[in-house]
């Protein structure tokens, strides 16, 4: 048996027994060691639309898994969104970044704790110190926290979109952090504080808490006649539907209407022209509130058309 990935094992244990979800890391990487959406071959766990690793995390290792895990020397991700976390990661700078930006060009100021610290300060409110805490080989930190229930919070990074600042990121729902344990470059990921993660702070939750998304019109989708055209109009409104209303996984609701009507469009039913404006039209308001941005949104839908065309649906 090989100690370090022994380790490694103890690790995602480890992880499971405090009740997260976690799924493997590449051998001494950060990189998921499932596939991603460009590779998938919508076969297996994939037949219905290309399954996230976030989606695939567990919430305890069998002992199959566990075999796999020591095998391969996997490194450890846990899925914070599942894991009912959000993780506040504060980077420091590395050799070849773009300069600071100048809304943190101040003295004092000179990596993401410093920001965090800063950002506490001008809200007032202690810094959250006592709470479980990994330090990362780079010299970062991960600040853990329990997600407050009743809201959707998703990542953020540096100043973008609820960001908190620069070098200062969020992983909550669709996201991760590479668990203590983990091995990257030879040195590892180590448990600074060992206590249980304290609740978000309020403040925190309020200033992370993405912005309601704007009432936007969708284009009415074209009548079409007969049972045929009621079922392909209800298709249609249904998908849009899924993506408008969706309230987390925003991305993947894209995703699994494209992948749907995309199926229809390669059947020959509807026009992938009408199909892209149609999505495009819903994902409006998610674009709006930096969910993703429009160019994101465009290549979502061209992935899942072109995953739906593997499996084309005709309507008599």
């Amino acid at each position: 048996m090989n100690p370090t990935r022994d380790a490694l094992v103890a690790a995602a244990v480890a992880a499971t027994e405090r009740g997260w979800h976690v799924f493997p890391l590449r051998a001494g990487s950060k990189e998921p060691a499932v596939h991603g959406e460009a590779r998938c071959t919508r076969q297996g766990d994939c037949r219905d639309g290309h399954r996230t690793p976030e989606q695939r995390a567990v919430a305890a290792l069998s002992a199959r898994d566990r075999n796999t895990w020591q095998a391969k020397g996997w490194n450890v991700a846990i899925a914070t969104g599942p894991s009912g976390l959000l993780v506040v990661d504060l980077d420091v700078p590395k050799p070849d970044d773009k300069p600071r930006p100048d809304a943190w060009n101040l003295p004092g100021i000179l990596d993401g704790l410093d920001v965090f610290v800063a950002v506490c300060e001008q809200a007032g409110q202690p810094v959250p110190w006592d709470t479980f805490t990994v330090r990362t080989p780079s010299g970062g930190t991960h600040f853990y926290f329990i997600a407050p229930h009743g809201v959707q919070l998703r990542n953020t990074g540096g100043d973008r979109g609820r960001g908190l600042g620069w070098k200062v990121d969020t992983r909550a729902w669709g996201g991760h952090v590479v668990a203590p344990g983990s091995v990257v470059d030879g040195h590892a990921y180590r448990v600074e504080n060992d206590t249980d993660p304290r609740p978000l702070p309020q403040w925190l939750c309020e200033r992370l808490t993405p912005t309601p998304l704007p009432k936007v019109p969708t284009k009415p989708v074209a009548r079409l006649q007969g049972r045929r055209g009621a079922f392909l109009d209800a298709a249609v409104r249904g998908e849009v539907e899924r993506v408008t209303s969706a309230t987390s996984e925003r991305n993947w609701a894209l995703y699994h209407a494209a992948v749907a009507l995309g199926q229809l469009v390669a059947g020959g039913a509807l026009s992938e022209q009408d199909v892209r404006a149609e999505l495009i039209s819903a994902a409006a308001g998610h674009i709006a509130a930096d969910a993703y941005s429009e160019r994101q949104a465009h290549q979502t839908i061209t992935s899942g058309l072109r995953a739906g065309a593997n499996r084309p649906r005709r309507v008599a």
